[in-house]
């Protein structure tokens, strides 16, 4: 019999051990994560931080998770695949807290994408007057139902017994549940003093000898050579609303619809960001979207909006702000729904204590920016009880403003005081000072990084010589002077969102930050009101649509100037240099692998033996360009291709100066061919950037452009910000590192709070004016950080 004191052989396993990891760049990588601490991984962008975090120990949780589940179950499920690592010892159950994006659908909210509103609905079900039925009842993404019919019922004989079925939903029946009605411009659509043979259709793809063009002509329903200015009601009817009817255009059978379903189904059904660039812009012409005459933008039916609580109907209470409907809930008091309203009041609470009470639970859920996507994410974990769980979190501080990075480092010290191990992504030198345990990697980025440099504590990641360790205490100094401004841009009577008559100058020809803390009005102000057009050029944190046949040369429009010259030099067409065309081998469609799908079991993807993962035929690997073929090159570096382009046989002007763009967003690790989907969300902003600033602008507007940026690549951005506003460009730079702060000629500073505690210039003025003032939570924040 062991004694009390005998340590047990369950208290034993207090290690994360990964052995041996390959996932992307990793080379080999060994670490041992203590388990209920919390730990941050640092490096440079690119240094493989993801890839050891999210890729090899989360992957590798969830995927044991997924198998114990049945085969019937586990096939409803994402396949997963084995990370690349020889040995994970000690997983617990990750749950991962990323910043992808909340789901676009015009349906989801803040409301539906947490608990809220249905408990929301539930709680109108049961104490609404006038009562109008069950929880759904006051759902928008529920339609009323009506339907009679005959079923057959035995009870020794069979006969037929006539039912009714009735569902009461809250959709509004006018714009389905989506607060908003789409109109479309018919000028958009066709030119009406032209016949359709003349090609009157200006809609992308309907051109006179397509394919929808001959069938427009060639239906019967009008004269084609008519101009469509003297069609006939019924005709003009029939181009344009006609329901689907079976037709035989030139002997072939087929349905023909009118031309506005049409565009319905093929355009407007599908998210706008993931067209082609040409039909989203006939899109944004052509349609227009207003608030829902019905609802008025509420999308309930009129039962459910004038069915009320204390006079506060469902559609009111989700329009408030959280911090108010919080007040709300804790004012109504029925023993009948008691436990309800206790969890209602700790959910909305939990909004308030993750800095995210600005927001309403009827706000689009497309439109929370990465850093509001994954707070969102945290919300249903902050009162869990569960315990012995490993968290994971990818730059949770990514748009907060100073301010608020203190509440969300008490967050994760919270999460981590229940038992919990925490595993963090982080850039930001106040979130790396509150970790147990640091482990940085690099040297560098891409092929340059993926090896363990540092793992210790804080202090002995300052004491070390790696990147992050001799960065770590940097602070920028204010500017001895700042630019001159060459004129100004007047915004006047700014009222988006929450902004309250907002009137500005927003300096031209300077650097200009905009502040405040989240929610403050900063993106209503910048996006909201600085006019989309001519000379602006927006670079905003949306995510990059890409499939794994995307990479840096498609995406920037490098490829076509190196396909060009592989195909002058050779004598051939361009097309072959394409793994996406002509060129691709035939084996592997040009993608590289062979995909083996396995049903439930995580599908294998193994090199090509034809083409061994080079994606193009072996005859198109015979043209040869300064020496290289376009395989080689797609695997070079953007520094060496930079280098590459520039020598005399193979120099190309245009994609020398892309490759320039991005070695100066400090991508120059990364491979031309490298797949857009393995990308970190920094890379992915600062190719967006470098791709941006080929545009003709005058005024740059970005949005936290320091997102995923490691302390020493700081410096870099500014001097790229400050190269930008040299050659004679205005720069407006929506920004909450102080570093960006300090650098900036001019600093508008929005607040005092979020939400409706927002909305109003606080301060304009320079750095150093806002340091000496400290009037503002911005101004304190940056006096602190420069040491003044």
């Amino acid at each position: 019999m062991s004694t009390g004191t005998d340590a047990h052989a369950a208290d034993s396993h207090e290690m994360i051990r990964v052995h041996g990891a390959r996932v992307n760049n990793l080379k080999d990588v060994s670490v041992e994560i203590p388990k209920r601490r919390l730990t941050v991984f640092t490096g440079v962008s690119g240094s493989g931080k993801s890839s050891l975090v999210f890729g090899t120990v989360a992957a590798e949780s969830q995927r044991l998770i997924n198998e114990t589940y049945s085969a019937f179950v586990q096939g409803f499920m994402p396949t997963l695949a084995r990370p690349e690592v020889d040995v994970l010892d000690g997983l617990t159950t990750a749950i991962i807290v990323d910043q992808q994006r909340l789901g676009a659908d015009p349906r989801s909210t803040v409301g539906t994408a947490t608990d809220a509103n249905a408990m929301l609905r539930i709680l109108f079900s049961r104490l609404a007057v006038p009562h109008i039925g069950p929880p759904g009842a006051y759902a928008f993404n529920v339609a009323s139902v009506q339907a009679s019919g005959a079923i057959k019922v035995e009870k020794g004989a069979r006969r037929a017994e006539k039912v009714t079925f009735s569902r009461t939903g809250g959709m509004c029946p006018r714009c389905e549940g989506r607060g908003a009605v789409t109109d479309i411009d018919l000028t958009q659509l066709y030119d009406d003093s032209k016949s359709l043979r003349e090609g009157a259709l200006t809609i992308p793809g309907y051109s006179v000898d397509g394919w929808y063009g001959r069938i427009y002509t060639g239906c019967g329903f009008f004269d084609p050579d008519k101009p469509i200015a003297r069609f006939t009601k019924r005709e003009l009817h029939d181009l344009l609303h006609k329901e689907p009817t079976k037709i035989k255009v030139e002997g072939v059978n087929l349905t023909y619809e009118g031309l506005i379903p049409k565009i319905q189904k093929s355009f407007l059904a599908k998210d706008v960001d993931s067209l082609q660039p040409h039909v989203r812009a006939f899109v944004e012409r052509a349609v227009t979207f207003t608030v829902c005459p019905e609802c008025e933008g509420t999308r309930l039916n009129e039962g459910a909006r004038t069915s009320t609580i204390d006079g506060v109907s469902i559609a009111d209470a989700c329009a408030m702000q959280i911090t108010d409907l919080a007040e709300w809930v804790r004012g109504l008091d029925d023993p009948s729904v008691a436990p309800l309203l206790t969890a209602l009041g700790h959910s909305l609470d939990s909004f308030v204590e993750i800095g995210l009470g600005y927001l309403s639970l009827d706000r689009p859920s497309g439109t929370l920016s990465g850093g509001e996507a994954q707070r969102v994410k945290m919300i249903r974990h902050l009162g869990s009880s569960l315990t012995d769980v490993t968290y994971v979190f990818d730059e949770p501080t990514t748009g907060l403003h100073p301010h608020d990075i203190q509440r969300m480092n008490g967050l994760l010290l919270r999460l981590r005081d229940k038992g919990n191990t925490v595993l963090v992504v982080e850039h930001k030198p106040e979130t790396i000072a509150i970790a147990d345990h640091v482990v940085d990697l690099g040297p560098g980025a891409g092929t340059g990084g993926g090896a363990v440099c540092f793992e210790g504590t804080v202090e002995g990641l300052r004491a070390s010589d790696t990147v992050t360790g001799r960065h770590l205490d940097d602070r920028a100094a204010l500017k001895k002077s700042v630019r001159e401004a060459t004129g100004a841009l007047e915004i006047r009577g700014a009222d988006a969102n929450n902004l309250r008559g907002v009137d500005v100058d927003i300096p031209l020809g300077v650097l200009v930050a905009v502040t405040g803390v989240a929610g403050s009005g900063k993106s209503s102000l910048v996006h909201g009101s600085v006019p989309e057009g001519e000379g602006v050029v927006s670079v905003d944190q949306g995510a990059i649509k890409g499939s794994r046949r995307s990479n840096p040369a498609t995406y920037t429009g490098l490829l076509d100037p190196i396909r060009k010259a592989f195909a002058k030099a050779n004598g051939v067409k361009p097309a072959l240099f394409s793994a996406n065309s002509e060129g691709a081998c035939p084996t592997c469609n040009g993608v590289g692998v062979v995909y083996t799908d396995l049903a439930m079991m995580a599908g294998v993807a193994t090199p090509c033996e034809e083409c061994e993962g080079r994606r193009f035929q072996a005859a198109v690997l015979e043209y040869r360009l300064g020496g290289r073929d376009i395989s080689e090159v797609l695997a070079m570096p953007v520094s060496e291709a930079e280098a590459f382009f520039a020598e005399d046989e193979s120099r190309i002007p245009a994609a020398h100066r892309i490759l320039t763009r991005l070695s100066d967003v400090g991508l120059g690790y990364l491979t031309l061919g490298q797949p857009l989907t393995t990308l970190s969300g920094g890379e992915r902003q600062r190719l967006k950037l470098a791709t941006h600033m080929a545009e003709k602008g005058g005024v740059y507007i970005l949005d936290e452009p320091t997102a995923g940026l490691h302390l020493a690549d700081v410096q870099q951005l500014l001097c790229l910000l400050d190269r930008l506003v040299d050659s004679g460009k205005s720069v407006i730079v929506v920004e909450h590192h102080q570093a960006v702060m300090a650098h900036a000629d001019w600093i508008i500073d929005l607040g005092p709070g979020a939400g409706h505690d927002g909305g109003r210039v606080v301060f304009e003025g320079t750095p150093a004016e806002l340091v000496g003032d400290r009037s503002t939570l911005t101004g304190r924040h940056l006096a602190e950080y420069v040491g003044e």
